[in-house]
């Protein structure tokens, strides 16, 4: 019974985000330059009569990865099925999704870089010729059977584009980063998403959410349905720039959109005095696994100048020695 709760609850909370998502391709803000190229590779498939090439988005998580997978199959009026790379355990369970495709399909795969060496050979022949090779048997009696697959496109999205070995990345004919957001595309998300949640957001308000949503869509969407939470407790019609101030104070996000794992890893590098950190130093220190140090906390960081990655480990940037009030000259005068 209580794994009936918590599939339910998944589930709902999955299609809560989901409905914040844009549904058409006008309502998706950011990322122009991949949605002006994607426009005209859908437009000439189309043209064609073909289905769209095999696609790859790579960047740090929640930047809209899946929602551009979303709006792609809308787009071509395809059918889209969605997994992630860690549930495709056996070539059984790979075999059955792609068997189940039809003409023109879609196959979003979610953290592609986790799919098995063994799985990735058989996703060879249906990237490049649309073929199934199933092995039924073992040893001399083992025999290869070869399917025909439905002519599909495969949509792979990874946090970390570095661990997709080179076979698999070169057979994707279309490669996209996805960038961090500026604050203005984010207020405008935030006052996008605020009317489907039927809470008006005032633009300075919905600005000031997106200054500190680290430049990431999903957590601007998070940080307003908490900012929305606070200003219904207080009977408030529309969302304020006060309230919005308090709430996320209160919530422990910062104006540079820093949270507590945030600063604690910076201030250990700033302790550090110039000298490089090890990954494996700075997670155990942060009670946190190497991968979530490089796929959630770096990447904002890094992009933004608050932290270097040398050979020999991390190191704080002036910039981040400004941020906790330090003289430029107090990190020689550390060492």
């Amino acid at each position: 019974m209580q794994r009936m709760v918590e599939i339910e609850k998944f589930d709902y909370e999955n299609a809560y985000e989901a409905s914040l998502r844009p549904s058409q391709w006008d309502e998706y803000i950011g990322q122009e330059k991949i949605k002006k190229n994607l426009r005209v590779f859908i437009e000439a498939s189309k043209k064609r009569g073909e289905a769209l090439d095999h696609i790859l988005f790579f960047g740090p998580p929640g930047l809209g990865k899946t929602t551009l997978a979303y709006l792609i199959a809308s787009e071509m009026g395809s059918q889209i099925k969605v997994t992630a790379a860690p549930m495709i355990e056996k070539s059984g369970d790979l075999a059955a999704i792609l068997t189940n495709l039809e003409e023109g399909d879609i196959l979003f795969i979610d953290e592609i870089h986790r799919l098995s060496p063994a799985i990735e050979e058989i996703l060879y022949p249906a990237m490049e010729d649309y073929r199934l090779d199933i092995i039924i048997g073992s040893g001399p009696a083992a025999q290869t059977i070869k399917l025909d697959l439905p002519r599909f496109t495969l949509i792979g999205a990874t946090t970390r584009a570095g661990m997709i070995s080179n076979p698999l990345r070169e057979r994707f004919g279309m490669h996209f980063r996805m960038q961090f957001y500026a604050p203005q595309e984010l207020g405008r998300i935030v006052q996008q998403a605020a009317q489907k949640l039927e809470k008006p957001c005032e633009e300075k308000a919905a600005l000031e959410i997106a200054r500190r949503s680290r430049g990431t869509p999903r957590i601007a969407l998070r940080l307003l349905r908490r900012v929305r939470d606070f200003a219904e407790v207080e009977d408030e019609a529309v969302i304020t720039l006060p309230r919005t101030r308090y709430a996320l104070d209160e919530l422990g996000v910062n104006e540079e959109g820093f949270d507590e794992l945030d600063l604690r890893f910076l201030s250990l590098l700033v302790e550090a005095r110039g000298k490089p950190i090890g990954l494996s130093t700075i997670a155990a220190a942060l009670s946190e696994d190497e991968g979530t140090v490089e796929d959630v906390i770096e990447p904002y960081l890094l992009a933004n100048g608050y932290l270097e990655r040398t050979a020999r480990g991390r190191v704080a940037t002036p910039k981040t020695y400004e941020h906790f009030k330090l003289s430029p000259r107090a990190q020689g005068a550390l060492l």
